[in-house]
């Protein structure tokens, strides 16, 4: 069968399983730009709202955290290695992108490893590599820190902001601000994690729930199967995903994590401090931890007009923030929603979600 055809089946499938006004939340990023390009939301019925939830790293990156690196750039003379959508991230006096314009050494990799031969060839210069990310990310930043202690490389520190997503899942339904009828789960996090990783959210809140992947068909497929446990009243935790996703996840990528960091407390955007949702460098590669030479605190303040937090937590859309298509647009983000390309923001703006 066709693409098109298969589509097309899922969506009259859709539409002749579904009658009750449901809310659905898709926690990922990817899973929202990829709904958005493909034209999802127009095919479903009316009755199924789609929610936009806190998936993005980027867009839950603090304004503490990127002001503290924005802070420890101007005060001393480090070079940056970050991955591309966070050197536009603003902070309360600017952006590393701005620094970059000022002089400052700010390095855009796609992966990680590459920081190693920067620090090898510049051995005179010191740099801090920023690991941002989920599970999903977490490991090759983990990989790459074993590599730099191995190696003996002197002039490369690390600052973890990577975070947990079953912590934030659970803060959004424990808030309890918007109805969630259903969740849809990111399959990239899930590889890693596992199907497992989800029973403690689940079993708490009873949710349904469906791990799918990022095709057309599979987000299609997900929804449908989604939407046939609400509609039957059933409360399962689905993997849709089992072409990559299993019971116990990558057990090589989650012995990584163990092995370097520990977990702690994290701030998130929109969502405040939440605990245990956070990944610490551990007491064995401390040395290699930027936090353990600069644990300063400095004052920071919110982006004015910005409702990102909102958006994340999914009680906005997007077009519900006074400066969404006018002051805060792709080419000239305000805040971090629109920066990244897995933001809300970002997707109804290039999409033509501002016409929903």
């Amino acid at each position: 069968m066709m693409i098109k055809e298969k589509a097309e089946e899922l969506v009259n499938l859709i539409n002749k399983i579904s009658k009750k006004e449901i809310n659905l939340m898709e926690f990922c990023g990817t899973h929202t730009h990829e709904i958005f390009r493909y034209g999802l939301r127009q095919l479903l019925p009316k009755n199924i709202n789609l929610l936009s939830g806190p998936g993005c790293p980027v867009c839950v990156t603090s304004q503490s955290d990127i002001d503290y690196l924005i802070t420890l750039v101007e005060k001393e003379d480090f070079g940056v290695i970050t991955f591309g959508d966070l050197v536009n991230v603003p902070g309360s006096r600017g952006s590393l992108n701005k620094l970059r314009l000022k002089g400052k050494e700010i390095r855009v990799v796609y992966s990680p490893l590459e920081s190693l031969k920067i620090a090898k060839e510049n051995s005179n210069k010191k740099y801090i590599l920023i690991g941002v990310g989920f599970e999903t990310t977490a490991p090759n930043i983990a990989y790459t820190i074993i590599k730099t202690k191995e190696e003996k490389i002197e002039n490369l520190l690390f600052l973890s902001l990577h975070k947990l997503t079953p912590p934030a899942m659970k803060a959004i339904l424990d808030m309890g601000e918007i109805r969630i009828d259903g969740i849809i789960g990111p399959g990239h996090v899930s590889t890693i994690i596992g199907r497992r990783g989800w029973l403690d959210v689940f079993d708490e809140h009873k949710i349904p729930f469906v791990i799918t992947g990022f095709k057309p068909l599979e987000i299609l497929y997900g929804l449908y199967k989604l939407i046939e446990v609400i509609e039957k009243n059933e409360k399962k935790l689905i993997n849709a995903y089992p072409s990559t996703v299993s019971e116990d996840g990558n057990k090589k990528a989650l012995e990584l994590i163990n092995q370097v960091f520990t977990i702690d407390d994290a701030e998130w955007r929109g969502l405040g401090i939440l605990k245990k949702s956070g990944l610490k460098i551990n007491e064995k590669y401390k040395d290699l931890d930027i936090k353990n030479y600069y644990d300063f605190k400095i004052k920071t303040k919110e982006i004015p007009g910005c409702k990102c937090g909102e958006v994340l937590r999914g009680i906005f859309k997007p077009t519900d923030c006074p400066l969404f298509g006018k002051l805060c647009r792709p080419d000239n983000p305000v805040g971090p929603c629109m920066v990244s390309q897995e933001g809300a923001c970002s997707a109804f703006y290039l999409y033509g979600g501002e016409n929903e």
